[in-house]
């Protein structure tokens, strides 16, 4: 378990080979804190170094809101200058990239509000989730903020540079059927079903090979890069890792003797 103690306002739960990551302040639609940022490093790091967590799934408490931005009670103390907002922003921006450069497989499960920090979270993760009457939103234009290059690039990457401009031009809400048409979201379903599709879905990717699901997630990574910036060293390494592993021949014995495998990720 976590060896320092966490704000009320971050939950870390072990779920079989689930890790579960849950933004707890409902009472603000779960904005997010300094402090509730500078937990989501501590509790990344316990989960990966636990073998047995095999997911990690990012949420909000409440029912209401997956994480509604950065909670605005701070600004005034923490972000009323330049240099005050420049380095809140390093922290809260640290934290996604911590999110995204996680070697285990992520999923936001996105319930109810996904705005501003809400969107640059769940764009941190590997897949995205949401439950019909979700809605969306980057009101950076509504309010004089400037946005990164960072959460700007991961936007594109994922929805286009024409999407991408109507969210920020527009700082409107979209709704959950909306996000998948633009690809912002992987699979929307019934509200009441979202917790249990959540499960199946870590299911699946619990009972697979985890170096191959890792070598795919860092591979991808790489694909992502500049061509010049590309560790291809890197990329064939990890798949000589996976055909030399103990799994690999687990999983070709497995097909063999048509069973399921027990893979141990090493």
């Amino acid at each position: 378990m976590l060896d320092q103690p966490i704000t009320s306002k971050m939950i870390a739960k072990k779920e079989g080979g689930i890790g579960r990551l849950i933004f707890n302040n409902p009472a603000r639609h779960n904005a997010v804190s300094l402090e509730m940022w500078e937990a989501v490093t501590r509790i990344l790091d316990d989960f990966e170094r636990d073998d047995a967590v095999r997911v990690i799934v990012v949420s909000g408490a409440g029912g209401r809101a997956f994480v509604s931005g950065a909670d605005i009670s701070e600004f005034k103390e923490k972000r009323a200058s330049a240099e005050a907002a420049a380095a809140y922003s390093k922290i809260s921006e640290s934290a996604r990239q911590r999110l995204q450069d996680t070697p285990k497989p992520t999923i936001a499960m996105i319930q109810g509000y996904c705005i501003g920090g809400g969107v640059g979270t769940a764009l941190a993760c590997d897949m995205r989730i949401a439950a019909e009457g979700s809605r969306f939103g980057i009101p950076a234009a509504k309010l004089g903020l400037g946005y990164a290059y960072d959460g700007i690039r991961r936007l594109i990457d994922l929805v286009g540079p024409a999407c991408a401009r109507e969210i920020f031009y527009t700082a409107r809400q979209f709704s959950a059927d909306e996000a998948l048409r633009m690809g912002l979201v992987n699979q929307v379903v019934a509200a009441d079903k979202l917790e249990t599709y959540v499960k199946d879905y870590c299911d699946m990717i619990t009972a697979n090979a985890p170096l191959t699901v890792r070598s795919v997630k860092a591979i991808v990574r790489e694909a992502m890069k500049d061509e010049s910036e590309r560790d291809l060293a890197l990329c064939k390494r990890l798949v000589e890792e996976c055909f030399a592993s103990e799994d690999y021949a687990e999983g070709r014995t497995a097909f063999m003797e048509k069973r399921k495998p027990v893979f141990k990720g090493r």
